[in-house]
């Protein structure tokens, strides 16, 4: 049995039947967003409102990503490779919750690789679209003070670092389209909601876990959000999504440590 709703892209959004009431439905998406990037946005937020009492102007102050965690190169390693492994969690914990009720929920959730080339035409070109833009609205948010200068990547230089900066952007992508979108949508659907509020409301969480970096990833995030949620209604697959999310934070992470010393603007 499935319950559909109508879109305006592809006919109707047919989601799974469910006989889980609506209070429990939304109880268990905040309890899987507390765990893992709801969580992560309430301290943006409070990052934000922290850096705003400073009297460092916004795009004087710095917001690290894949931050070195120990002086020992071995010890180093462990930490980040612990830190993907226990990162994507979130996701199979999404997952998990979905399968109890829908047969074959990776297949649902188009994470699987019977469309793989279609898949990866969407992601690649996505990027494209998404990757050019991105960086355009950081520079210009930064210049303008509503940004702080983002560090994509503080590894040294260390014979692991690229392959961990791979891994550390696909974890990044696992997790959030498959649960800011695959699960969300699915979860909140089957709650009654009304999918532009569905859309709007991911988008806003995907903003709000970025507010750490300033308003530009705030709002920048939030249209990525948008565009990405408009995708998954067109192709009913996730695995495009996290094809287009692992590009982009692969080329910033790895762009920023390879140019970091030769690009002016990125310091």
């Amino acid at each position: 049995m499935t319950r559909e709703v109508r879109t305006l892209w592809r006919g109707p959004l047919a989601v799974p039947s469910t006989t889980l009431r609506r209070p429990v439905l939304v109880s268990e998406t905040a309890l899987v967003l507390l765990l893992s990037l709801g969580a992560s946005a309430i301290y943006s937020i409070l990052s934000i409102i922290r850096d705003l009492q400073s009297h460092v102007a916004l795009n004087q102050q710095t917001s690290s990503l894949n931050s070195s965690q120990a002086t020992q190169s071995w010890l180093d390693l462990t930490y980040q490779l612990v830190g993907v492994a226990l990162g994507v969690v979130p996701a199979l914990l999404a997952i998990h919750l979905l399968a109890r009720e829908i047969p074959r929920a990776k297949r649902y959730l188009g994470i699987d690789a019977t469309r793989w080339r279609s898949d990866l035409a969407w992601g690649a070109g996505m990027a494209a679209l998404l990757g050019i833009p991105g960086l355009g609205l950081y520079v210009a948010a930064r210049d303008l003070g509503f940004n702080t200068t983002v560090v994509a990547a503080d590894l040294g230089s260390h014979w692991w670092v690229t392959p961990v900066l791979l891994l550390s952007a696909a974890q990044n992508a696992i997790v959030e389209e498959v649960v800011m979108i695959g699960y969300l949508y699915t979860r909140w659907t089957q709650a009654g909601w009304a999918l532009p509020v569905v859309m709007v409301c991911s988008a806003v969480i995907r903003g709000s876990y970025h507010l750490y970096q300033g308003f530009g990833g705030f709002a920048g995030n939030i249209v990525m959000g948008l565009v990405l949620g408009t995708v998954y209604l067109r192709t009913r697959r996730v695995l495009p999504l996290i094809i287009t999310h692992t590009i982009l934070d692969s080329v910033a992470f790895v762009g920023y440590a390879l140019l970091v010393n030769h690009v002016g603007w990125l310091q």
